[in-house]
């Protein structure tokens, strides 16, 4: 491991550079996804799109779920619900266990939206995959795994 540090006090070496680069990807994803919204006229954000993913997997779920799942707390969650309800893509029901609680649910145009979404994803993966052997994908995703697992302890 590197102990230089740069002008900054920022440690330099093949870890910073790492660490930039997963930035940068992650970066480039949103970028990604952005444009092919903005090209397809789909009033959404990376959020969004996150929360209805959940709903995709399970639909019919309480918010501290699906704040868990895409870890946002629970008033970022509650503002991104009520945008998903003013495009009429989920609504809010009663939870017949527990009236504090409100089960979030996908509407049929929440629904219809997952098949064009997935044309985009599908698109992504491909690209990402493009001239990599399966088994460096393979190598770097147990370095990602590692890397959560050290920051996280």
């Amino acid at each position: 491991m590197s102990t230089e540090k740069n002008k900054e006090g920022i440690k330099t070496g093949p870890e910073h550079d790492f660490t930039k680069l997963i930035n940068t990807v992650h970066i480039t994803f949103r970028q990604f996804f952005q444009q092919k919204f903005k090209e397809h006229n789909l009033d959404l954000t990376i959020e969004m799109v996150q929360v209805l993913r959940q709903l995709w997997e399970k639909d019919g779920i309480n918010q501290q779920e699906i704040a868990d799942a895409v870890e946002k707390d629970k008033t970022s969650l509650t503002y991104l619900i009520d945008n998903l309800s003013r495009r009429n893509l989920v609504e809010r029901k009663e939870d017949p266990v527990d009236r504090r609680n409100k089960i979030i649910y996908l509407t049929e145009e929440g629904h219809k939206l997952r098949e064009r979404l997935l044309v985009f994803v599908n698109e992504m993966f491909e690209l990402v995959g493009k001239d990599i052997p399966e088994k460096e994908i393979q190598d770097v995703n147990r370095i990602l795994e590692k890397i959560v697992k050290n920051v996280k302890g």
